[in-house]
């Protein structure tokens, strides 16, 4: 078993133990992550560079964890390969940010 596997069977174990799978249906695995997204962000906003560095990190990887973990959930509902669709959005972002045009700039693929 990869260690993919083992954390999408702890999170799904750990969800039925519960009887929450009839809570996680694709709209609301979405909405989830996006709240939980936010409050990743919430922890950056109005902030310094300074402030940033002091952030604890215990929060960061708690936000983040959470996003994780619907972003896994609606994966697996749709029964997706995270690797390989990862892999296959950069196969498209390579496309339309080429090296050549995108190197050093922020500019959004439709202004290069």
């Amino acid at each position: 078993m990869t260690r993919y596997e083992d954390i999408i069977n702890k999170i799904v174990t750990f969800r039925d133990e519960r009887d929450w799978e009839q809570f996680h249906d694709a709209k609301n695995l979405a909405l989830a992550l996006m709240l939980e997204a936010a409050e990743l962000n919430e922890l950056f906003l109005w902030k310094k560079d300074q402030e940033i560095d002091d952030i604890d990190i215990e929060r960061i990887k708690e936000e983040l964890a959470d996003v994780l973990t619907y972003s896994f959930f609606l994966a697996h509902k749709y029964n997706l390969d995270i690797f390989r669709i990862v892999e296959e959005k950069m196969i498209k972002n390579g496309q339309k940010y080429p090296r050549e045009k995108a190197h050093g700039t922020a500019k959004k693929y439709t202004e290069l």
